[in-house]
């Protein structure tokens, strides 16, 4: 029996990934917040760190962290909401009212420190962050990238199939006496192999010195990413049900309905 899939891993899976910089380091954010609970990623993309956190554990370390503040779980999540998300969803940190700073663990951890003030009174928070684990960083990243590179290399080769019907649509054109008005509007016999290898030789070295672009996405890549763990989402959704009709079939059968691709 396949297990309940976690509300909190599939929220947080359709949240796109947003570059942030949190005292001077660069990042991207995946941050997800319930109403008293939380869970994020971060990557500078050398490592993904991750952190889960319940009610419970929420009161139990703002009163660790806050001594003089006496507050419920509730009034404490409600604030750290408030003055967190702007800062790890890509929003501005505001001068001396929100302070955020990063610190490196020697063990591996990642811990974000925040400052601010909560009814007259300074209000600490630490995100304590660990090294997320292999499926979790594939599930977040690795396969959905591959998902989106599949999807637009497909993209590339229908436009490349136009471009190719248009050549053929304008030489039948030219054949039969038709010509251009204005000579501005001329364009070269598209050739595949010529525009991709000039389209690398420009592309590669430009992208290659701003390294700075590789952290986020345009805001076209975002809806795909997010069309993308969408679609997955309800495929594992659809999965259980799809199992269980199957258990009563022989063994044999079973197996094969295992190895179908996709």
């Amino acid at each position: 029996m396949n297990p309940q899939a976690d509300p909190a891993e599939d929220a947080l899976l359709q949240h796109p990934w947003l570059p942030v910089t949190i005292d001077g380091v660069q990042l991207l954010s995946k941050p997800w917040f319930g109403e008293t609970a939380y869970r994020i990623l971060l990557t500078d993309m050398q490592s993904v760190w991750e952190e889960k956190i319940e009610a419970a554990a929420v009161e139990k370390r703002a009163q660790e962290l806050n001594r003089r503040l006496r507050a419920s779980a509730a009034a404490f999540f409600s604030h750290l909401c408030e003055v967190a998300q702007p800062c790890l969803s890509g929003g501005q940190q505001t001068g001396g009212e929100v302070q955020m700073s990063v610190n490196r663990q020697q063990d591996g951890d990642l811990t974000l420190r925040l400052k601010s003030e909560l009814a007259g009174l300074p209000f600490y928070w630490e995100f304590r962050c660990s090294p997320a684990p292999v499926a979790l960083v594939c599930a977040h990243l690795v396969r959905p990238l591959l998902a989106m590179s599949r999807l637009l290399q497909s993209h590339v080769e229908q436009l490349e199939d136009l471009l190719f019907r248009k050549d053929e649509e304008i030489q039948d054109y030219q054949e039969n006496g038709a010509t251009l008005s204005r000579e501005r509007l001329q364009t070269e016999v598209f050739d595949k192999q010529t525009y991709s290898e000039d389209f690398i030789q420009k592309s590669l070295p430009l992208l290659c010195s701003q390294p700075s672009d590789a952290f986020g996405f345009s805001a076209d890549l975002q809806r795909l990413y997010g069309a993308i763990v969408a679609h997955r989402g309800a495929r594992k959704r659809k999965w259980p049900e799809e199992t269980g009709a199957e258990q009563n079939q022989p063994s044999t059968e079973a197996a094969a309905q295992t190895l179908t691709p996709g």
